[in-house]
């Protein structure tokens, strides 16, 4: 899609446009050579999006959400959704989650998830703590819920010494980095009705779903029956914010109210919002991930016929897993920086971002090589 608006220079107080003001005298404090394959959080930002934090500065706009800037974020969901879709700006994406469920949910409601989900592993008791939301989590071994994992929590309704399981949560793409189909998020979708129970789509790296995939987002979100969406920006050249978009605004309620209780409603919301629509115009957000996907591709390809390495996992985004032998991983830590996924199978995770090279990728490989013959 395309967002037509000019965006504003900004000016100095007497009106004249201004230049960007000098760094401050030492800065950058950190070694910008530096490069690692940790998380897509590490990078920086991309300089479309600063370009458009520093369009949209100048001047005084409404305060909470009522500026020019979120106005065009909801018409840019709407294009992408379908109408009647609405967008709630927020801070990060256990704001995004909390607040989607929570929108799905009684008092009493759980949610089914997979147990490698990031609700459950990576957000700190947020989901139980800040939402008051029993989680239900079922093993799968590629990240992925099927209706057939879904039934192994959902029963016990009725039982009032049972949390009542009324909301399915998936990932896409998932923790493991692999991919849901479109097929199988309607599969899910329609059993997850069928028992009366709502559909979340946590969609931290949902570029990189859309670009693997190959079709529009409204196709394996909106249209093949999911009720509300986590909409990722941060881990795809943000500076920061996430977006929660309810796509059926029946099922998911009280958002208005629930984003401030949860302390995500931003005072100065335009530069959330603004960074939204510099992702959205030209296909940046589609760009960047599609970049990342192909340098995860690349360097499964690159470790794949190694000695040594043994991948686990489908690299159907930007992410790959593998298990090394004892000890490699400690040593290459000490040149590039990365994650343990499962210390226990000396499992590791390697995730590529919308600036990673193919010089970085290469280098990475070639000190795997090195690492592994010492």
């Amino acid at each position: 899609m395309t967002v037509t608006s000019v965006p504003h220079v900004p000016t100095t107080p007497g009106g004249a446009a201004s230049a960007p003001p000098p760094a401050p005298a030492g800065w950058p404090l950190h070694d910008a050579s530096v490069r690692g394959f940790a998380s897509d959080n590490y990078s920086g930002a991309h300089p479309e999006i600063l370009a458009a934090l520093a369009a949209a500065n100048g001047g005084h706009q409404t305060a909470y959400g009522e500026d020019q800037y979120t106005e065009r974020l909801q018409e840019a969901m709407s294009g992408l959704f379908g109408d009647g879709v609405e967008a709630f700006p927020v801070f990060n994406g256990t704001g995004a989650n909390v607040l989607s469920l929570q929108s799905l949910l009684p008092r009493w409601g759980a949610v089914v998830c997979a147990a490698t989900a990031h609700i459950n592993v990576d957000e700190n008791g947020a989901p139980e703590r800040v939402g008051g939301i029993k989680l239900l989590a079922v093993p799968a071994a590629d990240g992925k819920l099927t209706p057939e994992l879904i039934d192994r929590e959902a029963w016990g309704w009725g039982d009032e010494h049972r949390a009542q399981p009324l909301a399915v949560s998936i990932t896409q793409t998932t923790e493991l980095g692999t991919r849901y189909s479109v097929e199988e998020v309607r599969a899910i979708a329609e059993h997850a009705h069928s028992l009366g129970m709502s559909v979340h789509m946590d969609g931290a790296r949902l570029a990189n779903a859309v670009v693997g995939l190959g079709v529009p987002v409204r196709e394996f979100t909106r249209d093949a029956g999911v009720d509300v969406l986590s909409f990722g920006g941060t881990k795809n050249g943000m500076l920061f914010g996430e977006c929660v978009v309810a796509l059926n605004p029946d099922a998911a309620r009280g958002l208005t109210y629930l984003r401030k209780m949860n302390m995500q409603l931003a005072s100065k919301m335009r530069f959330v919002s603004a960074q939204f629509l510099a992702l959205l115009e030209d296909g940046l957000w589609l760009r960047s991930a599609a970049h990342a996907n192909a340098m995860a591709a690349r360097l499964r390809a690159a470790v794949e016929g190694i000695d040594g390495v043994e991948p686990t996992q489908p690299t159907e985004s930007n992410g790959v897993f593998a298990i090394l032998p004892e000890g490699v991983a400690d040593r290459l830590r000490g040149r590039f920086r990365f994650y343990d996924w499962d210390p226990g199978r000396r499992e590791v995770r390697w995730m590529c971002s919308f600036d990673t090279t193919e010089q970085d990728v290469d280098a990475f490989a070639a000190a795997l090589r090195e690492e592994l013959a010492h």
